[in-house]
């Protein structure tokens, strides 16, 4: 039986790496088209930010479209960065100028205060503005220092509570996407699909 289709309307081509690894064998997924324009990230919520940026897609290409949006929220920071994960240092903010201001702001936080959180929205909707959203979320800490080699953006700053003392970065794909907040954002989409259905999705 054929996959549904789905476009994955991220413009960020690390995560949508790790969202086609994480979606093998549930969808056939597509890529966002190159000529369409990025969404402007202004909702006050990652779940605002992933019905946009999903809706936008849909619309434009008349498929299925899927969306993350991910916030990390650290407890000694009041929650921030949270939905300005992404551009934490500025609008063109490089991940490591982001780990940067991060590691700044916490220079003076002790190892027990620097609790902190992934969260992870996604959304799955289609042209007509039918679909569902799920969350997914992974708690842990923030490292003194960048440990690793592997993933992407603050994965070489955040150790996951499950995870041993590593940091995402320090570990395989097939451990991160087993704790991940990602991952468990679309085992939570699995379950809502199962218990909504979705015409031509589920």
């Amino acid at each position: 039986m054929a996959l549904p289709v789905v476009v994955l309307a991220s413009a960020n081509p690390d995560k949508v790496a790790e969202l086609a690894e994480l979606l093998d064998g549930r969808f056939e997924v597509r890529a966002r088209p190159g000529d369409l324009a990025d969404t402007v990230e202004d909702a006050d919520s990652l779940e605002g930010n992933a019905i946009k940026k999903a809706s936008e897609v849909a619309a434009a290409t008349g498929e299925w479209a899927l969306a993350d949006d991910t916030g990390l929220f650290v407890d000694a920071l009041d929650g921030a960065p949270g939905v300005y994960t992404a551009r934490f240092a500025g609008p063109d903010a490089s991940y490591d100028d982001n780990v940067d201001k991060l590691l700044g702001s916490l220079v003076d936080v002790g190892p027990d205060d620097r609790g902190a959180s992934f969260r992870t929205v996604v959304a799955l909707l289609g042209p007509d503005g039918t679909g569902l959203t799920a969350e997914g979320s992974v708690d842990g800490y923030i490292a003194t220092e960048r440990q690793g080699d592997r993933g992407f953006g603050y994965d070489p700053v955040f150790e996951p509570a499950e995870g041993g003392g590593r940091t995402f970065s320090q570990m395989s794909v097939e451990e991160k996407h087993e704790l991940s907040h990602r991952s468990r954002a679309l085992n939570a989409l699995d379950t809502a699909l199962s218990q909504s259905p979705l015409p031509g999705i589920s």
